[in-house]
């Protein structure tokens, strides 16, 4: 605050800022002593003009977790000490806590790609986020036969395999090896297993519950997907033992990206 006020003299004019206040995370803002001192020395906030005061949720995803309405109180509190702006807590789980955490904005994030706000309850939103790949190569592993680093995963039975170009290298995590599955869209009922570890650029996807059902063999170039209609994101993190945040900031650049509007089919 002291550098952004002697930026502002240097210009000779007030400069915008959002004062962000730690309400109980214990990660960015002012805390509650420093609030305090700015409300009882205005001269603290000279040259700083105020357009927006924030502060963010701990425990936004746990809706009966005690921390929300503690960081409610706090937040309440002490943006009454600072000069009247716009104030904002609720980003995407914060958001479905209900219009007491509302005010007067709040900053959708991983709601927008449809991540669902709540562990372990539905889902209200549509996933707006698809990640395919293509076969890059199908082939029988004779019974016996390991597939992949480690040999992680040894064939029992002549298992029909496809290997799907994306791996850990493109954001892929690692982890989804023997946990995760992919979909066939022309299948879209039947999981097929992620078999092995996942390399840096490919993984390889059993068939075999296709060839249960007698259908044929996606060949080279079909499309799989790996998040989708039937793997929805959220899921694709559990497997992975993890957030679906984290699932989608890591996918890279090496991905060909297609944006849709909706409203145009």
């Amino acid at each position: 605050m002291q550098e952004w006020q002697a930026l502002a003299r240097t210009q000779g004019r007030p400069l915008a800022a959002a004062l962000q206040l730690d309400s109980g995370m214990g990660r960015f803002g002012l805390t509650e002593a420093e609030v305090n001192h700015l409300a009882t020395h205005p001269q603290g906030l000279e040259g700083i003009e105020v357009t927006l005061v924030m502060s963010h949720l701990g425990c936004a995803d746990t809706p009966d977790h005690p921390l929300n309405r503690q960081q409610l109180a706090t937040f309440t509190r002490l943006k009454a000490l600072l000069p009247a702006a716009p104030a904002s807590l609720a980003a995407s789980s914060g958001i479905f806590l209900g219009p007491d955490w509302h005010f007067d904005l709040v900053r959708p994030g991983a709601a927008l790609y449809g991540i669902a706000p709540t562990a372990e309850q539905p889902n209200p939103m549509h996933a707006t986020v698809r990640l395919q790949a293509r076969v890059i190569q199908t082939r029988m592993v004779p019974s016996g036969a390991s597939i992949g680093y480690g040999a992680a995963f040894t064939a029992r039975k002549p298992t029909p395999v496809a290997l799907l170009g994306i791996g850990y290298g493109d954001g892929f995590p690692r982890r989804l090896g023997q946990t995760g599955y992919a979909i066939w869209p022309d299948q879209p009922d039947i999981k097929l297993p992620i078999i092995g570890r996942i390399s840096m650029d490919s993984l390889a996807v059993d068939l075999s519950p296709l060839m249960v059902t007698g259908t044929a063999l996606p060949p080279a170039g079909a499309v799989f997907d790996l998040i989708g209609p039937q793997v929805p994101l959220d899921t694709v993190a559990r497997l992975a033992d993890t957030i679906g945040y984290e699932i989608l900031t890591d996918l890279g650049a090496r991905y060909h990206r297609l944006h849709y509007d909706p409203r145009k089919g």
